[in-house]
């Protein structure tokens, strides 16, 4: 059975080599390692791998994690699972990133909500690209006054977009998922100084994801093995 450095730097050499046949510079694909429902061992396993980018979907769960390893403070985390606006406050106060912001009111209350001792919350926005009733995000009509609000916004600094795309056999119709993503990302990333990250792809579809411009990729099963 594989250690989870060994699964870490099977996930890395996997980036490496997608990166690569997608004719891009080295080190321009960000791994994020999504350590929902793993224990902080997993989580530290990694860490002394060199990972220090975390991802979590539930929040309480994730601010847990944030206060047990309070000491390791050069550990990035990413909240990457929706936001109620009854939670805004904790995800403000305790994470370095909300990759799910769909919506101008989550914006304002993690705006105003993030404590003027931390510098401002990174956040991306989440599009829901296929238009999937199931799935969290704006869809790309909404963007435009989305990046404006969010953007005039002190305690909030906006990185990107972040998207779910549909799990697609047709990887033609995928593809053209990921091209309207990444056409979309363009149009921001030539006018915005931060506006520099495309969160999309997982372990089923990150070459496509590298392909098609995304700089971070999300890879959880990977890395830990089956959800808890």
């Amino acid at each position: 059975m594989q250690t989870i450095a060994e699964r870490l730097n099977s996930a890395r050499q996997d980036v490496r080599l997608a990166t690569a046949n997608a004719n891009r510079p080295p080190n321009s694909v960000k791994l994020l390692a999504v350590s929902k429902t793993k224990p902080v061992s997993d989580i530290m396993a990694a860490y002394e791998d060199g990972q220090r980018t975390f991802g979590e979907n539930y929040i309480q769960e994730g601010v847990d994690k944030i206060q047990h390893l309070s000491e390791f403070n050069d550990i990035e985390w990413h909240m990457i699972g929706p936001v109620q606006s009854n939670k805004t406050k904790i995800v403000a106060e305790h994470f370095d990133w909300v990759q799910s912001v769909d919506r101008e009111k989550i914006a304002r209350r993690l705006n105003e909500q993030r404590p003027e001792s931390l510098p401002p919350l990174n956040v991306c926005i989440q599009v829901n690209i296929d238009d999937e009733a199931s799935k969290s995000g704006a869809k790309p009509e909404e963007i435009d006054e989305l990046v404006k609000f969010i953007s005039q916004q002190d305690k909030l600094c906006l990185r990107g977009l972040m998207a779910i795309p549909k799990a697609n056999p047709d990887n033609h119709e995928q593809a053209k998922s990921l091209s309207a993503l990444k056409e979309l990302f363009d149009r921001y990333h030539t006018n915005l100084t931060n506006f520099d990250t495309l969160s999309v792809g997982m372990s089923s579809d990150m070459q496509s994801a590298i392909a098609h411009g995304s700089t971070m990729v999300r890879i959880g099963t990977a890395i830990f093995g089956s959800r808890n």
